[in-house]
């Protein structure tokens, strides 16, 4: 088993229940592996639902059921398989997701198309579909389990089960959110970059929750890589049950709209955040800001070339501070920029500005700084007011021995 990784929290969350939610786990056996694989998690009736997929042209047929079940705006169930993605798979597969919301909107006495469904893991393999009704029956049956054991199940290479909570005041009333998370490679911001999902005992309209869900994904799902490759099967999928009481909210007007969507996105982000952490081989959490561009969408643009460049990756690694690499990434990024109106800094430390290096440049505090495990690059293009933030990972030899193995 690969070891925890060196960014990962200390201990997981102290989590609060989500009235309405319950989870359970079971060992469907999609792998020859002891362990649980399957997450069953039944929400209250009238529970809202929203969700962001991938924007892969190669989608899993989970992500298909999702997009055409998210209009429909209720949820009753959600079912995630570890160990297999379904992706690729052609009949077969859009058939084992078929069987799993059969069974248990059977079981719930609901319809198939308020049970979400994803899977995560090699792609190209059929879901079995008798592991997984087995595995369903198994789940329906066991004893409701903590939030602990449900975000270690939905992991595959992942090192450290993922959680986070935030609380918001609505309408008088205090609401939590709890989100789990899993991801560690084949993370690029195409949309949502892994399978995470958000509970809220709060009250909110599901086209509300889809426009808020979405607003957060921009600022936080949709600013991290790992690697550049984007998944066949991500899917980030928010659910409401409703029982803190609150006068639902339908729009930006109502009270405390504002602040849920300030806890939502901070989860988000806290969530996007530890899948960085866990980036398959990562030493160093990176962030990467991006300002004086000539918008936000080229400021991403620009920062996402720095993040996603091995040779730029590989220099963190080896905390070498080769600032040049740097300059390299912003120049291939395609977007409007300056040589001579550049600037980069490492750390709180200008290493270079006005196309060169900054006169008298000490490169001692650089590499202080390459040294410890958070590690900030700032670029100024000096050409408007566009800004950006993209979190990622270095690139290391662990990277391709986990990748290399992946399916031995």
């Amino acid at each position: 088993m690969t070891a925890r990784s060196p960014l990962a929290p200390a201990a997981f969350p102290l989590l609060p229940a989500i009235p309405g939610v319950t989870l359970r786990v079971a060992r469907a056996r999609y792998k020859n592996w002891d362990r649980c694989d399957l997450t069953f998690v039944e929400l209250a009736e009238g529970t809202a639902v929203a969700g962001v997929t991938t924007q892969s042209k190669c989608p899993s047929p989970e992500v298909e059921w999702c997009r055409a079940a998210l209009p429909l705006g209720r949820a009753r169930a959600l079912v995630v398989n570890a160990g297999n993605s379904n992706a690729f798979t052609g009949h077969r597969g859009r058939a084992a997701v078929e069987a799993i919301a059969a069974r248990v909107a059977g079981h719930l006495g609901c319809k198939p198309s308020d049970v979400f469904v994803s899977s995560t893991g090699v792609i190209g393999v059929p879901l079995p579909i008798d592991k997984a009704e087995a595995g369903i029956d198994a789940a329906v049956a066991a004893e409701p389990c903590g939030w602990d054991e449900a975000a270690a199940t939905i992991m595959t290479t992942d090192t450290f089960a993922k959680a986070v909570t935030t609380r918001a005041v609505v309408d008088g009333r205090v609401v939590n959110i709890v989100g789990i998370i899993k991801g560690s490679g084949m993370i690029a911001p195409d949309m949502a970059t892994m399978l995470g999902y958000l509970f809220t005992d709060a009250a909110v309209e599901p086209a509300f929750l889809q426009e808020m869900l979405s607003a957060a994904n921009r600022e936080t799902f949709s600013c991290i890589t790992v690697d550049s490759d984007t998944s066949t099967s991500d899917t980030v999928l928010a659910f409401a049950t409703g029982a803190a009481g609150n006068a639902p909210m339908a729009s930006w007007d109502n009270a405390g709209a504002d602040a849920f969507q300030a806890a939502l996105t901070d989860a988000c982000r806290q969530l996007a955040h530890l899948v960085v952490r866990d980036g398959e081989g990562a030493t160093k959490f990176i962030a990467i800001t991006v300002e004086g561009a000539e918008s936000d969408a080229s400021a991403h643009r620009v920062a996402l070339s720095i993040a996603n460049s091995p040779l730029v990756k590989t220099a963190i690694a080896g905390e070498d501070a080769n600032w040049g690499r740097v300059v390299m990434a912003v120049g291939k990024a395609g977007e409007p920029a300056e040589r001579d109106k550049l600037s980069i800094r490492f750390g709180t430390t200008q290493v270079a500005s006005g196309g060169l290096a900054v006169q008298g440049y000490d490169e001692a505090p650089v590499a202080a700084h390459l040294k410890g495990q958070e590690i900030a690059i700032g670029v100024d293009l000096g050409l408007g007011d566009g800004r950006a933030t993209v979190w990622t990972c270095d690139l290391t030899h662990g990277y391709i021995s986990i990748n290399a193995d992946y399916r031995s």
